[in-house]
């Protein structure tokens, strides 16, 4: 199966180039907050031909804390949007969060336990792992250099050692890195004043 990833096109979806796939997944931050963008961007992904697409929300997708109900109805066929569940697709078991540290905008909470308690939702099988936040240590750091993941993510994935673990928000530490047998992948579009941008992954699983 090959799976696309970008996450963070903060409403530039339209310039990404996407490659062909079996599933794109999308890590969270489709818009700056703004409704018309994630119409657009439910209608960008009605007209990609990959078989499955799946996106988790970002803090900046307000929308999708405040009424996910209503847009999970607008879904395209073969699409899902993923808030602290899971999907199974053809035996890859899938899991999805837009839970981040707290910072600005949507889907925050407290370090420590407050997050800790989405985190142990994650299942013991999961073989592709979404998250909007990064995990502590791991294409978290910022363009000032701290790192900003969650450490009881990192503890987490520690444990589960999923094939493939997808996530963006830090937008300077796009990239990819092995650890542990895991696939860690910060799939960031954007970057800069949003004027450059970064390509799409191909992963294999």
């Amino acid at each position: 199966m090959k799976i696309i990833f970008i996450s963070d096109t903060h409403g530039k979806h339209r310039k990404a180039d996407i490659p062909e796939g079996d599933v794109l997944i999308h890590g969270g931050d489709v818009t700056n907050g703004r409704e018309a963008q994630m119409l657009d961007f439910l209608n960008w992904l009605a007209e990609l031909p990959h078989t499955y697409k799946i996106f988790i929300g970002g803090n900046m997708d307000r929308m999708l804390e405040v009424d996910s109900v209503k847009y999970h109805n607008m879904l395209p066929d073969n699409t899902f949007y993923l808030e602290n569940e899971s999907l199974d697709l053809e035996g890859i078991h899938i899991w999805g969060s837009p839970m981040i540290p707290r910072f600005v905008g949507a889907f925050n909470r407290k370090r420590g336990e407050a997050l800790r308690a989405y985190w142990e939702k994650i299942p013991d099988d999961v073989d592709v792992l979404i998250t909007h936040t990064p995990p502590a240590g791991i294409l978290d750091r910022t363009s000032m250099g701290f790192s900003v993941g969650c450490k009881d993510l990192r503890r987490r994935v520690n444990e589960l050692e999923p094939r493939l673990h997808l996530f963006g928000h830090v937008h300077e530490s796009y990239g990819r890195e092995e650890h542990n047998g895991s696939t860690f992948v910060n799939g960031s579009f954007v970057r800069g004043f949003f004027q450059h941008f970064n390509a799409p992954f191909e992963l294999e699983i």
